[in-house]
């Protein structure tokens, strides 16, 4: 295959739209950690949070702006193999744009940073529930466009699997391991531990920014009246069912089982519907990771 071909296929899914939002996310990214994080000695998660520690203890030369750059790009640059080159690309560009506008909040606006936050002076609470915030909805959009903002969960999802634990695990020791090494050093526990309280509020963030308010739901339906209850509920919610012949295993008793994907804010109706039309019906219910289908119609057959 022709290195122009190979490029147009390591590229095919390409989006304008997509590098516009990862530049929003870069700059919401710095925001919140330059403007609330740093300012009162509070450490971010992962690779950002290295680089803020490292920036307290190097001279004024290593910047945040430098050990972001540094630190991320070679991870990053690590996971081409497994992550692809269009992740890679726009993961090296959120990181880029995060760094540049860190230095330019610090080093360029007229803006002091140096010692308090601008808007939540030196409360350390404050500070963390919003900075984790701002960050949080920084990496959330980053995921949700298709990169990411830091380079610590590209080596998570390339080792997590090897060492036998998730990927959320491994960050969470990663972080663990990084607010004790800041308290050993600093011989002072109490910035450590707001930082766990930034780290919360940033990961329940970007949670809700990646899965938003429109959840989907799974609901799994084993039924002996399948007709009139995949008839009603196709008709409330304008959807497809996928339908399963089954039997008990002990009674040996054929029944019927319906699948179908709603939001979380159509479960209590389903849960009316199918206790009204069959009181024995038994239901599942599983949050959905994702999502991909043609048509909201097709979603189901």
């Amino acid at each position: 295959m022709a290195l122009k071909e190979k490029i147009s296929t390591w590229f095919s899914g390409f989006s304008p739209f997509n590098m516009f939002m990862l530049f929003i996310a870069g700059v919401v990214n710095a925001a919140g950690v330059t403007i609330f994080i740093a300012p009162v000695n509070l450490y971010d998660s992962g690779i950002s949070g290295t680089s803020i520690l490292l920036g307290q203890l190097t001279p004024p030369e290593f910047s945040l702006t430098l050990f972001l750059l540094i630190l991320n790009i070679p991870l990053l640059l690590f996971g081409l193999k497994r992550q692809g080159p269009l992740f890679t690309l726009y993961a090296i560009f959120a990181v880029g744009i995060y760094a540049c506008t860190a230095w330019l909040i610090t080093d360029i606006l007229p803006i002091d940073v140096a010692f308090a936050s601008p808007l939540a002076g030196t409360d350390l609470f404050l500070c963390a529930i919003f900075g984790g915030m701002i960050s949080g909805v920084g990496s959330g959009l980053a995921i949700r466009y298709g990169g990411a903002m830091d380079g610590m969960e590209v080596v998570a999802v390339v080792f997590a699997k090897r060492l036998g634990i998730t990927v959320g695990t491994f960050m969470m020791v990663y972080n663990a391991l990084l607010y004790i090494l800041c308290g050993v050093i600093l011989k002072s526990w109490i910035l450590p531990l707001y930082s766990i309280v930034t780290y919360a509020s940033s990961s329940k963030t970007v949670d809700f920014i990646v899965d938003g308010l429109d959840t989907e739901k799974a609901a799994m339906i084993i039924t002996g009246k399948p007709e009139e209850v995949g008839s009603e509920l196709s008709s409330l919610f304008e959807i497809g069912l996928t339908v399963w012949e089954t039997h008990g295993f002990y009674s040996g008793e054929k029944k019927t089982m319906l699948y179908a994907v709603v939001n979380q804010f159509q479960i209590p109706r389903l849960k009316a519907v199918v206790h009204k039309l069959d009181a024995n019906a038994y239901v599942t219910i599983t949050t959905v990771a994702d999502l991909l289908h043609g048509s909201r119609e097709s979603s189901n057959e």
